[in-house]
């Protein structure tokens, strides 16, 4: 049985990303790209399928790429620094929530407002979007 070479195209399948984005992680130092031989095509390492779902599921969970890379970089190596920017992240993450929340209670407030109103009066939507 031969086995079929992990070409860029064949690892975007298999781990279900596009070759732009294989790509452009590339660019951005989070996949290395292997050197391309005089005749054919570049080969990858069975890794770096591992490595793009480690990067899918990081960007799932709200790691920018950035932190990503830094999460890349510390693997295994330092637990600590990797629970400090994990808690980083879902600190800002309940941050987002809460505002998402007052905004949810904002909206509905103006909903009910405009429920109210007759069709005769001025929107209390528009109104209260346009007070200083």
């Amino acid at each position: 049985m031969t086995v079929k070479p992990l070409t860029i195209g064949t690892i975007a399948k298999r781990s279900g990303v596009s070759v732009e984005t294989i790509r452009f992680y590339q660019r951005q130092g989070l996949i290395a790209e292997p050197p391309k031989p005089v005749s054919g095509f570049r080969t990858y390492p069975t890794k770096t399928i591992e490595r793009l779902t480690f990067i899918q599921r990081s960007k799932g969970l709200g790691f920018t790429l950035a932190e990503i890379k830094t999460l890349l970089q510390l693997r295994a190596s330092d637990c600590t620094a990797t629970r400090e920017l994990t808690q980083q992240k879902l600190d800002l993450i309940r941050s987002k929530i809460a505002d998402l929340q007052a905004m949810e209670v904002a909206l509905e407030q103006l909903v009910t407002q405009c429920e109210y109103s007759q069709p005769t009066d001025n929107c209390p939507i528009i109104a209260a979007l346009s007070d200083k």
